[in-house]
């Protein structure tokens, strides 16, 4: 099993990671066999190619459960931010990528905005293509003993329910309810609490994080969303791994980086410097 961190619209640093995880081939072609790969979310916004790092993990699902395996992009902040209209940080390229999806007659809150983001507005609201995409993929994932998400896990968000929790953005996505669910969208939610993940978490957070997890029963979290200076590194004691290595070139060119695990053991995998 695999983990990948934060991809911001880099197709190829995407490509470069599956690689490194044994899990395509240079036609992106699934070869991984029964591996599992969980991307954590942020797969858009900044770089120009979102779209299609979004089309390539949507067609490697199918693949992969052929073969055995399991390919599970998470739900980031940025791909809600999207959903709710909140674009500013969609590069130009970004916003073509999105313009067949342009209503030709825009009405209601669509022709409030400028022609050229109408495609990507349309695609990701509620109910929309990419957004019914998007409602197949969860914000929180456990698979064995750990568990993945994007931004942190809290005794409070397990209270909640984390299978609610998906099922109620699921429904947001689909434009069946109204707003995402607290747990998920607020500064301390499941994909924007940052204690875990920023810096050297404080002992209060590290025990929150230990009473989250036994309420699971897992050993362990792995997420992305705040950017780590020296590569995929563990805090808590190894209780939460980050993986949020700035893999897109938008944050200058550097090796793709990935995190391994197997049973109880976790290595960070390194690949060749980036062309």
């Amino acid at each position: 099993m695999v983990a990948i961190g934060d991809l911001h619209g880099d197709l190829d640093a995407a490509r470069r990671a599956l690689r490194l995880a044994g899990a395509i081939d240079a036609r992106d072609r699934w070869v991984g066999g029964r591996l599992i790969v969980v991307q954590v979310g942020d797969q858009v916004d900044r770089g120009d190619h979102d779209k299609g790092v979004l089309d390539l993990f949507e067609a490697l699902r199918p693949e992969a459960k052929k073969a055995g395996g399991e390919v599970h992009p998470l739900l980031g902040n940025h791909e809600l931010m999207n959903v709710l209209g909140r674009v500013h940080s969609v590069s130009k390229r970004g916003f073509r990528a999105f313009a067949r999806f342009a209503p030709s007659a825009a009405k209601g809150p669509l022709s409030l905005f400028p022609k050229k983001r109408r495609g990507r507005l349309a695609a990701f609201r509620p109910g929309g293509p990419y957004a019914r995409l998007l409602a197949n993929r969860q914000v929180v994932l456990q698979l064995g003993r750990t568990v993945f998400m994007h931004g942190g896990l809290l005794p409070a968000h397990v209270r909640y329910g984390l299978d609610r929790a998906n099922r109620e953005t699921r429904r947001f996505l689909r434009g069946e309810r109204k707003q995402l669910p607290e747990v998920v969208w607020s500064r301390n939610g499941l994909l924007w609490l940052r204690r875990q993940s920023k810096g050297a978490p404080t002992p209060k957070a590290c025990a929150e994080l230990t009473r989250a997890l036994a309420l699971v029963n897992a050993d362990r979290i792995v997420v992305g969303h705040s950017r780590q200076r020296h590569g995929i590194n563990a805090a808590c004691n190894g209780r939460v791994w980050r993986t949020d290595v700035s893999l897109s070139s938008f944050y200058g060119k550097k090796p793709a980086q990935i995190l391994e695990l197997r049973g109880p053991s976790v290595r960070v995998l390194t690949g060749p410097p980036s062309p």
